[in-house]
C-alpha cells in the first residue's frame, strides 16, 4: 500500500476526538450562570441572558467577518444602531399628528428632490464618455454635488423644523417588531454593501479606521435627527414580539423573549455551520489565507469578500433590532464604542475567531463578567473599607458605586490580556482540518 493510500485511510478510519475542551469549557459557563441565578434572582439573571444572546448574533457577524475573511470591523456599533433604529420606527405606534397632515407629502417631495440630485450627480461623474476631459467632469461633478447639497439640506430643514414643531416626530408604523428585526438587518446590509465597495480594498488596519468613523457618522445623524428619531429625548417604550412583564409578570415575559433570541441563534449557528463547511465557506478561508493564490484559481476576490462583510452587517442589525426591543428603549446617544464595538471584539476574541460554537461560549461568558463585575467590585470595596474603618480607622471613599461601575473596564482589560497571552487563538479555537 502506498504513502498516499495510507494517509487516505487514516483520514477515513480516524474517529472524531470527543469534545473535551467544549464540554468542560461550556460545563463551567452554566455553573456560572447557576450562580449567578443563585445570587442575583431570576427576573435579572434572566434579563442578563437575553442580553448576552443578543450579543451573541453581534458576535457570530463579527466572526464571520473577522473569523472567517480576516475582515477587521471596528464600527460594528454603526451597524447595531441602524438594527435598533428599525426596531423603533416599524413597531412605535403612528404618530396622528404627523401622518393626518400635510407633512408627509412634504417630506416625500423632499427626499424625491435628493434622490434626484445623487443622479444628477452620478451622470456628471459619467460626462468623459461624451468627450468631456476628466479634470474638468470631475470640477462638474463636485460643483454640482456642493449646490444641490446646499438646495437640498436647507428644502429638508424647513419640512423636518414644521415636523418637530407641529407633530414631535414622524413616529412609527405601528408593525410587529420582528418586521423591524428584518428590516434592520437590510438595512445594515445595504450600508455594508455601499461601504464594502470602497472600503474593502484597504489594508485591514486602514479598514478598522474607516469603518469606526462611519460608525460614528451613523451615530451623529440618529443622535441629530430630532424629527426622525427624537434624538436625545429618546423613543419609549417599544413593543415586544412576545407578551410584556405586564401580562406574564418579569420573569416569566423575559423567559419567553429569551426562548425568542435562542431560537434566532440556533438557526443562525445551522446556516452558518452549513455554510462553513460547504464549497463557499472553504473559497471563503482560501481568500483569507492565501489571497494571492485564491485569485490564481479565477476566484472573485472583491465578490467574495463583499459578500462576508454584508452577511456579518446583517447580522449586526437583526442583533441591534433586537437588544433595542427587549430594552424598550431607543436611545441614539446610549450606542457607545466600548459596549456595542469593543465588546463584542472581546466576545470573539475569547471564544475564537472563525469558530461559531466559540463565539456563542465568548458572547455569553464575556458578558456575564461584564455585568457581574461591577457588584462583585462592589462588595470587595465594601469588604476591604469595613475591614479598613475597624483595625485602621480608614474613613470610607465617596462615589462607590461609581468606582465599581468602572471595574468593568479594568475587568475586560485583564480579561483580553490573558486571553491573548495565554489563549491567543480563543479558548475554542477554529478547527481547521489538514487532508493529505
Amino acid at each position: 500500500m502506498s504513502t498516499q493510500d495510507k494517509r487516505r485511510e487514516d483520514l477515513v478510519d480516524t474517529p472524531s476526538r470527543f469534545p473535551v475542551r467544549e464540554v468542560v469549557l461550556f460545563a463551567a459557563l452554566l455553573v456560572a450562570i447557576l450562580g449567578v441565578y443563585a445570587m442575583m434572582g431570576t427576573a435579572y439573571s434572566t434579563r442578563m441572558l437575553v442580553e448576552a444572546a443578543c450579543y451573541a448574533i453581534l458576535a457570530l457577524g463579527l466572526t464571520i467577518q473577522w473569523g472567517y475573511a480576516g475582515q477587521f470591523n471596528a464600527g460594528v456599533m454603526g451597524f447595531v444602531a441602524l438594527g435598533g433604529f428599525c426596531a423603533m420606527f416599524f413597531s412605535v405606534p403612528v404618530n396622528d399628528a404627523f401622518w393626518g397632515s400635510e407633512l408627509p407629502g412634504e417630506l416625500g417631495r423632499v427626499l424625491l428632490y435628493g434622490v434626484a440630485a445623487v443622479l444628477v450627480v452620478i451622470g456628471a461623474t459619467r460626462l468623459d464618455r461624451l468627450g468631456v476631459p476628466k479634470r474638468l467632469r470631475t470640477l462638474i461633478a463636485v460643483v454640482l454635488a456642493v449646490v444641490l447639497y446646499l438646495v437640498v439640506i436647507s428644502l429638508m430643514r424647513e419640512v423636518t423644523g414644521e415636523i418637530q414643531s407641529r407633530a414631535g416626530f414622524v413616529g412609527g408604523l405601528g408593525l410587529p417588531a420582528w418586521t423591524g428585526w428584518i428590516v434592520g438587518g437590510a438595512l445594515a446590509g445595504a450600508v455594508g454593501y455601499f461601504i464594502g465597495h470602497i472600503c474593502l480594498g484597504l489594508r485591514s488596519d486602514y479598514l478598522a479606521i474607516a469603518t469606526l468613523g462611519i460608525a460614528e457618522i451613523i451615530k451623529a445623524f440618529l443622535k441629530n435627527s430630532d424629527w426622525l428619531t427624537r434624538g436625545t429625548a429618546t423613543v419609549s417604550p417599544l413593543p415586544w414580539p412576545t407578551p410584556g412583564p405586564a401580562e406574564l409578570g418579569f420573569t416569566l415575559a423575559r423567559a419567553a423573549y429569551l426562548s425568542i433570541t435562542a431560537v434566532m441563534i440556533a438557526v443562525i449557528f445551522f446556516l452558518l455551520h452549513r455554510a462553513y463547511h460547504a464549497p463557499w465557506g472553504r473559497m471563503i478561508r482560501a481568500i483569507r489565507d492565501n489571497e494571492t493564490s485564491a485569485a490564481a484559481m479565477g476566484k472573485d476576490i472583491n465578490r467574495r469578500r463583499l459578500e462576508i462583510f454584508v452577511l456579518g452587517c446583517i447580522l449586526m442589525g437583526v442583533g441591534g433590532g433586537a437588544l433595542a426591543t427587549f430594552n424598550s428603549l431607543f436611545d441614539p446617544q446610549g450606542y457607545l464604542p466600548l459596549n456595542h464595538t469593543f465588546l463584542v471584539l472581546v466576545m470573539v476574541i475569547l471564544g475564537g475567531p472563525g469558530n461559531n460554537l466559540g463565539t456563542i461560549f465568548g458572547a455569553v461568558a464575556v458578558y456575564i463578567i461584564w455585568i457581574m463585575s461591577e457588584p462583585l467590585a462592589l462588595f470587595l470595596m465594601q469588604l476591604a473599607v469595613s475591614i479598613g474603618e475597624g483595625a485602621f480607622g480608614w474613613d470610607a471613599p465617596a462615589n462607590m458605586d461609581s468606582r465599581a461601575l468602572q471595574a468593568r473596564v479594568f475587568v475586560i482589560g485583564l480579561l483580553i490580556t490573558l486571553v491573548l497571552r495565554f489563549a491567543p487563538k480563543g479558548l475554542l479555537p477554529e478547527k481547521v482540518k489538514h487532508h493529505g
